[in-house]
């Protein structure tokens, strides 16, 4: 397909670019994207796509605009309060590009149809919010051979890679099942600051483009970290699982199923704290106490502490009963924060005495041991 003359101008700046030029922007005219999840990662993921030119752009989105949404969710304004958030985005997308089609969908993608929806589109965008739909689309790209570009953001971190290429791993090689229900904390209550998510779905924006020109290094088997406090990005490179549950040459699920879990919708008990001077005092006393990481096994091989009773925290429920309950317990992970959810769930089983390394393996790299590397 040629460009109109309107588009040739519009996309003057990819034109002059050698690895773009008309031909890939003629191509990027001719795809077609679903993002799902049309708040804070998919608002500026949805605007830089339709601003580049994807031709066809799907949005799943169930919700509705909420005022708390417009600390971060830059599509949408004070009239929008209380609309559907897939027709709202579409409308104000149409207005940047309306040379675009989209497909503006106010329901969320469930497990019954994931893969007849990714069928129609080239490549899926993940900027959802919740653990069920991350394994519905991730099992419905592995399934349906589409790369599947997933982001997360809490408070000031975020992550994302490229999932699902033939030549890397899914989400479910980095993580094999969700955390059980009761062990992720309410959505809402950690907080996240405003710019972060913007900062995440332009880089999935960013791999997308990339993608579907076909240039470039995308981020396939690249776990790629952002700490906006520190203004520093850290990446760890993930192997496709030999045993992953759907990915590996004997996989165990062959469809698509919703995974049974919730976030938390109730604040746990008080967590206590312990600073990563005081576990080194702990250790140089010989303290009789228990070191758990909850982290995942690839991470420990990154950077630990020994010794440390390994439980990745989607295992804690079903292996809690390995721990002491009257025993001293210190649980850690990568920054303290799901070492905090795991103590909240810990206490709530009876543990006597738990307590949380503030700012985890990294606070414990910058202030004790600087040779463990920091990721």
């Amino acid at each position: 397909m040629s460009l109109s003359p309107d588009e040739l101008r519009r996309y003057h700046r990819h034109l002059v670019l050698p690895e773009v030029g008309e031909k890939g922007q003629s191509r990027l005219c001719n795809s077609a994207v679903l993002v799902v999840g049309a708040g804070g990662l998919g608002a500026p993921a949805l605007s830089y796509l339709s601003a580049a030119g994807v031709g066809r752009i799907g949005i799943y989105d169930g919700d509705r605009v909420d005022e708390s949404n417009l600390q971060r969710q830059v599509l949408f304004t004070v009239e929008d309060v209380g609309g559907p958030k897939a027709e709202i985005a579409a409308s104000r997308l149409e207005l940047l590009n309306p040379f675009l089609k989209f497909e503006a969908h106010n329901e969320n993608v469930c497990a019954q149809q994931a893969l007849e929806i990714i069928s129609g589109y080239d490549l899926v965008l993940d900027c959802t919010d919740n653990f069920p739909t991350r394994y519905i689309l991730n099992d419905a790209c592995v399934l349906g051979s589409r790369p599947l570009i997933s982001a997360a953001i809490y408070r000031f971190e975020g992550q994302f890679s490229v999932f699902c290429a033939p030549e890397g791993p899914c989400y479910r090689c980095l993580y094999p099942k969700p955390p059980p229900a009761g062990l992720v904390p309410d959505c809402s209550a950690g907080g996240v600051l405003g710019v972060l998510p913007g900062v995440l779905g332009s880089l999935q924006a960013t791999e997308a483009i990339k993608i579907l020109l076909n240039i470039g290094k995308p981020a396939i088997g690249r776990l790629i970290l952002y700490d906006a406090l520190a203004t520093r990005f850290r990446e760890m490179n993930i192997a496709k699982n030999p045993e992953c549950l759907i990915c590996s040459e004997n996989p165990q699920i062959d469809r698509v199923v919703a995974e049974e879990m919730r976030c938390s919708m109730t604040m746990g008990p008080e967590v206590a704290e312990i600073s990563v001077e005081e576990l080194s005092e702990y250790r140089k006393e010989g303290r009789d106490f228990l070191l758990v990481d909850v982290r995942e096994p690839f991470e420990l091989d990154i950077a630990r502490l020994d010794p440390v009773i390994e439980i990745p925290l989607g295992e804690l429920e079903s292996r809690f009963e390995e721990l002491d309950d009257q025993a001293e317990v210190v649980v850690m992970c990568r920054s303290g924060k799901r070492s905090a959810t795991a103590c909240e769930f810990l206490m709530k089983k009876g543990f006597v005495k738990v307590s949380n390394l503030a700012g985890g393996i990294l606070e414990w790299s910058a202030r004790i041991d600087p040779s463990i590397q920091r990721y």
